[in-house]
């Protein structure tokens, strides 16, 4: 899939979404891609996830699982799972930090990280974080859109089905137009 098919998804599922956003990383952005939308369809999220398994499959990267963070990474790691042919877990926040709660991972496995979509690449981060803390081995992660085009540094290597370079923005230094428009935060970083 190209970058206009891919953004065609989103254009049909009412995801790409035109405003003043909050982002998980608290950077503001005039654009929102609102992956819950697509999710939505088991169809489409099987054509990109499905797409995004044959990209990792061609990087040649080797591992055993595949780990996502919920909330959001949990239904694109899961379907990529499934078309790598592998298990998919998740790690999920417990006193404010990732924890791969209800699973073990088995031993010297090789871990692939898959998420959503990528701002700043701190989900990934902390996922990686999580898992190596408990001795597992993260060897690359995967995304279906990078929205920093390659500029967010996930500590391994990022494969991603699109890079879709999105202005955003410190609180502090919005643009004016921007800046007229108030602001919402439709992702789910920071609910209780």
């Amino acid at each position: 899939m190209n970058q206009a098919e891919i953004l065609d998804v989103f254009r049909e599922s009412g995801a790409l979404l035109e405003g003043h956003f909050i982002l998980s990383s608290g950077l503001r952005s005039p654009i929102f891609l609102q992956k819950a939308r697509v999710f939505m369809y088991p169809d489409r999220t099987e054509r990109l996830c499905k797409a995004l398994a044959a990209k990792i499959r061609e990087a040649g990267i080797e591992f055993d699982l595949v780990v996502s963070p919920a909330l959001g990474g949990l239904i694109p790691g899961y379907e990529t799972a499934r078309h790598l042919g592998v298990p998919a877990m998740w790690v999920e926040r417990e006193q404010g930090e990732f924890r791969l709660r209800r699973f073990e991972l088995p031993a010297n496995a090789k871990i692939l990280v898959v998420e959503d979509i990528v701002s700043t690449g701190l989900s990934i981060r902390e996922t990686i974080t999580a898992i190596r803390a408990i001795g597992g081995d993260v060897v690359a992660a995967a995304c279906l859109i990078d929205r920093s085009d390659g500029e967010a540094e996930v500590g391994v290597p990022l494969i991603s089905l699109t890079r879709y370079k999105v202005p955003a923005y410190p609180a502090d230094q919005l643009p004016p137009e921007l800046a007229a428009i108030p602001p919402v935060k439709p992702g789910s970083r920071s609910l209780a």
